[in-house]
């Protein structure tokens, strides 16, 4: 079953002079991990404020599970589904910005809980035992009543994935979730996130830790210009492309 649908998706801005996106489709299925990869302004991050409704699409289809979250109506415009439904479509997915986004007037048990009592109604009691024991698997159980201020760059990104992950999302979307840390700390984020492909979490991660999408993903998209240029086997697509624009792409990063 694909978790996630987004067909001959457009997004333009400035009055439509930059077309950022150009037709993009692809499909996630249950349990897959999709690693997006490209240069800077190649679309991956405004593909995926669309696919997590923070941007309006112009035009295309986007489902979750089967269902709506927006269509195309006769003159080929998106329409999104009506309140009830898009809070119903929030709740399917989670995800894990580049700076962490944690609330830091809260300790980190209550970024994990808030939301789950709030939103999905839990008892404080149940989302406190859940919170922990996500805290616990990010090897963070001894900081749940510590402040965002007092954790290093990984604890927070450790943290912002568990906030993630106490919604039980369907699908979790990261958006560079490394861009923002150093190397030594980069590899603190790319073990959890390694670990939940091992659970099976369905994922789509925005990525420039090429050996890590090809080691870690089910597959790989390479975007550039607002089109989906190359996707397939990671090991194929980042040893062996078959587009040249690809090429030219991973040569350079190799350099670097």
């Amino acid at each position: 079953m694909n978790v996630l649908e987004i067909k001959n998706v457009k997004k333009s801005f400035n009055d439509s002079q930059l077309h950022v996106l150009k037709d993009i489709s692809l499909t996630v299925a249950q349990g897959e991990v999709v690693a997006i990869i490209g240069p800077s302004g190649s679309g991956k991050s405004t593909l995926l404020r669309c696919a997590t409704l923070l941007t309006q699409m112009d035009s295309g289809d986007l489902l979750y599970s089967g269902d709506y979250a927006a269509r195309n109506n006769d003159q080929g415009v998106s329409v999104y589904a009506d309140k009830q439904q898009l809070k119903k479509i929030r709740s399917r997915f989670g995800l894990v910005f580049q700076n962490f986004n944690l609330f830091p007037h809260f300790s980190v048990l209550k970024n994990l809980t808030d939301a789950p009592i709030h939103v999905l109604g839990r008892s404080k009691e149940e989302a406190e035992k859940k919170a922990m024991s996500l805290l616990e698997k990010m090897g963070l159980a001894d900081k749940a009543d510590a402040y965002p201020c007092q954790l290093s760059g990984g604890q927070q990104q450790r943290v912002a994935i568990a906030r993630a992950l106490a919604m039980e999302p369907e699908i979790l979307f990261f958006d560079e979730p490394t861009s923002a840390l150093d190397p030594e700390l980069t590899g603190e984020i790319l073990k959890v996130i390694r670990q939940l492909a091992e659970e099976h979490m369905t994922m789509v991660i925005v990525t420039h830790e090429m050996s890590f999408a090809r080691d870690v993903a089910d597959r790989v998209i390479f975007m550039d210009g607002g089109v989906i240029v190359e996707q397939g086997d990671p090991k194929e697509v980042i040893s062996n492309p078959k587009e040249e624009r690809t090429r030219q792409f991973l040569s350079r990063f190799a350099q670097n």
